[in-house]
């Protein structure tokens, strides 16, 4: 375990709003564009009372009925306390820290982050999502830094992004065209790049009234007939044809996966899945595992294209590993639906590894994220088995109490670190004992001497207990997958 940094103190936001400038000037020589955050925390009224996000009553919803190492709904595998309630009580996301999540989302996509403003609402302006007055004060802050573009933690409907970008007068960029445009360059296979084109027309074709100088509003006086409406038809018309076009290419890309899963299929070979949130170290550990060599990256979604490769598990059974685009807060619907056809390794899966930052202390919101994402896919009642990972970078307390029993690991929990190798070998062995396909069974056998290859295979497929030679034979007391046991049934010494 090494020693992770001291925890670097935050300042609270006041009550109706923060502003704050990079205090650095950036070099005209700089290419990346000035991004200037807009976070918005909006609070409405729990049963009890206490104020919630709505975000964070879904999560909770989401935790309450996932499944349980107990069995008892409502209580999260990797808790390691017990509450009188059937609902578990879990950190939520705050506004602050969903602005430094948006902070980071901003790195990923080549930005140069130089101020940030949080407004605090009992509800959203619903012309301006934070009204006009508040707006006032970011386009002066905006341009005081010289910032390009405006990126709002939140999604934006087409007239709310019009009537802002009309008052701070720069570019508005809502969340969800955020993490498309991060999917876009991320995107390197054909198929992950027609996926996110799908989900970028998806969410362009709403957008276009009264977009652009030769695109008219549509409305009812007078110059807003006639080549704009035109125009505003011939764009929808356009989009409509390319997204049928995409649609049509990722069709026959899911029936190529179809036609490869069905050849997998048939053989006994399960497939697991690593899902979780996005930076958890799923490829990190993947490649550990596999001893591939997957871009591993803190940039969010730095993995989209998936992967898929063989592992040994220690009854010499082999599986397949697939690693899959990470999850995040509020995931755009467009793209779970865009990349329904690699997601569907997920659904199809015989054990489902969610993988967890054990370091973070929103883990337990983050996993709520992942369960409303799986819940989509219809995959949330699949057997899983949740990895804690990242212990290396726990407090030094944190991990001196998992040396010492305070957090061990369960039936549907393990704590390792992909990036030092700790409790891999315990991972194997505990997918081992979760995977169905190609049972392991014991037997006895007396194999002639003369049969080299099947001796061979024995020994690269099987594991052998004990070996004895008599007359001319091989007596092995071996276990091996179904399989395996199917190919030496003739020389089985009942």
């Amino acid at each position: 375990m090494r020693r992770s940094h001291p925890k670097k103190t935050r300042d609270r936001a006041p009550a109706f709003g923060r502003v704050s400038f990079a205090t650095q000037p950036v070099p005209a020589e700089d290419a990346q564009e000035r991004a200037f955050l807009v976070g918005l925390d909006v609070r409405t009224r729990g049963r009890s009372g206490a104020k919630v996000t709505a975000q964070a009553q879904a999560a909770r919803d989401a935790v309450a009925v996932q499944p349980a190492a107990n069995g008892k709904a409502g209580t999260p595998a990797h808790a390691s306390g017990k509450s009188s309630t059937n609902k578990p009580s879990i950190p939520e996301f705050d506004a602050e820290e969903s602005l430094a999540e948006l902070r980071t989302l901003a790195g990923s996509a080549g930005a140069k982050v130089v101020g940030e403003i949080l407004q605090r609402r009992d509800r959203p302006d619903p012309a301006t999502l934070i009204g006009a007055g508040k707006l006032e004060e970011i386009s002066g802050a905006a341009a005081s830094v010289n910032a390009d573009l405006l990126l709002f933690d939140h999604d934006l409907t087409a007239s709310q992004q019009r009537n802002i970008e009309k008052i701070v007068k720069r570019r508005v960029i809502d969340r969800t065209q955020l993490i498309l445009d991060i999917f876009a360059r991320h995107a390197r296979t054909r198929e992950g790049q027609l996926q996110v084109e799908l989900a970028q027309l998806q969410y362009m074709l709403p957008r276009l009234a009264g977009r652009g100088v030769e695109m008219s509003q549509l409305g009812g006086g007078i110059g807003t007939r006639g080549p704009g409406e035109t125009q505003l038809e011939t764009d929808r018309r356009k989009i409509h044809r390319r997204i049928r076009h995409v649609e049509q290419q990722l069709e026959n890309v899911r029936r190529i996966r179809a036609q490869q899963r069905q050849r997998r299929e048939s053989a006994p070979v399960a497939t697991v899945a690593l899902v979780g949130y996005t930076n958890a170290g799923k490829s990190t550990l993947f490649n550990a595992l596999t001893r591939a060599a997957v871009l591993a990256s803190p940039r969010m979604f730095a993995t989209l294209d998936p992967t898929i490769r063989a592992v040994v598990l220690p009854s010499k059974r082999k599986v397949l590993l697939s690693d899959t685009v990470g999850f995040i807060r509020s995931l755009p619907h467009t793209l779970v639906s865009a990349f329904r056809a690699t997601l569907e390794e997920v659904q199809r899966a015989s054990l489902i590894l969610h993988v967890s930052d054990a370091s973070s202390r929103l883990s337990a919101e983050q996993d709520a994220q992942v369960e409303i994402v799986l819940k989509e896919l219809e995959a949330e009642k699949k057997p899983r088995l949740r990895v804690m990972n990242k212990v290396d970078l726990l407090d030094v307390e944190v991990a001196e109490g998992l040396m010492n029993g305070a957090l061990r690991d369960d039936a549907k929990t393990l704590y390792v670190s992909a990036a030092e190798g700790t409790g891999l070998e315990k991972l194997l062995e505990r997918i081992d004992t979760m995977i169905d396909e190609d049972r392991v069974s014991r037997v006895h056998l007396r194999v002639p001497q003369k049969e080299g290859k099947t001796l061979a295979m024995l020994e690269a497929k099987a594991r052998i207990y004990s070996r004895e030679y008599k007359d001319g034979a091989v007596e092995l007391e071996v276990e091996a997958p179904e399989s395996v046991v199917r190919r030496v049934r003739g020389w089985v010494v009942t």
